[in-house]
């Protein structure tokens, strides 16, 4: 699959402390600034202390932390009272797991599932402080939150916002990028492979994480959660790196009353069209 490497990957929407003014009322832990740990995890931008936290979980696959993602958002969103983070993954923390020699999509697997801890062990230290959590996947990402979500639960973060994502990504593209193939959606329908793997391992271990992901058929993985209702999705029906989402997919969410937005445009349009809409929708962000 081509790796389009989307601006954007993740922002933090208001978090409210809970006061404690009544005997109902819980017991939260006052936000402090962030541990060492924490920080070794993350790029971020904004007061440490900030009620609200927007976590991206970025584009790619890449083996570097993407910094743009959040300085865009900071500077072009309001994000007073936002801290916006974005949470390293397997490769980027060590890429050395990807740059040399060929992994198997067990491996693959594998690391994504370490992926997946490091952005809920993320996600809990700051909701373990009373925080707001909002989590951004776009691209790999959304397919790294599908996965968060499928493992952890929906209630780990308090809402989502998905972009350029699939629910069951078609069988042939899965496994020829397992083989570290490249490959498009034609129209965003017909998958189409290259008839060979690329030159380059690392290039070919990127594949294999996303078909770590792309071989999960998530409208299953997602089933036993009731209600979706706190996700926004936002697909390109012609999207040529992972394909539009079938009417199959549609109905899975339109089911679990998850909230989405369409367009006819492709991988990035998504992104560049519906952004603004879908950080105000679905966290109440918006343009400065």
């Amino acid at each position: 699959m081509k790796h389009y490497h989307m601006y954007t990957t993740v922002l933090i929407l208001s978090l409210f402390l809970i006061g404690c003014s009544s005997d109902d009322s819980p017991v939260i832990n006052e936000p402090i600034e962030i541990s060492k740990e924490i920080k070794s995890l993350i790029y971020f931008r904004g007061d440490e202390k900030a009620p609200t936290v927007l976590i991206n979980a970025q584009a790619g696959p890449s083996t570097a932390l993407d910094q743009e993602i959040i300085d865009f958002f900071v500077d072009d969103f309001n994000t007073a009272g936002i801290l916006t983070v974005n949470v390293h993954q397997a490769q980027t923390l060590t890429p050395s797991i990807v740059n040399d020699n060929d992994i198997t999509l067990e491996q693959a697997v594998n690391f994504n599932a370490e992926s997946i801890e490091t952005l809920a062990k993320v996600i809990t230290y700051f909701k373990d402080q009373g925080r707001t959590v909002y989590v951004l996947g776009l691209s790999f990402g959304a397919f790294v939150t599908q996965g968060l979500i499928a493992k952890k639960g929906i209630d780990i973060a308090d809402k989502y916002l998905i972009i350029s994502g699939r629910l069951d990504m078609n069988d042939v593209m899965w496994q020829g990028l397992a083989e570290g193939k490249e490959g498009y959606f034609e129209n965003g329908v017909t998958p189409i492979l290259d008839s060979e793997p690329l030159a380059n391992a690392k290039n070919r271990n990127l594949q294999r994480l996303s078909s770590g992901f792309g071989k999960n058929r998530y409208t299953k993985l997602l089933n036993t959660i009731e209600d979706l209702s706190s996700v926004t999705y936002i697909y390109g029906a012609t999207d040529i790196a992972v394909g539009g989402l079938t009417a199959d997919e549609v109905l899975f969410l339109e089911s679990k009353n998850a909230n989405i937005l369409a367009g006819d445009g492709g991988h990035d349009e998504p992104f560049v069209g519906f952004l603004e809409q879908g950080l105000n929708e679905a966290f109440g962000i918006q343009l400065q």
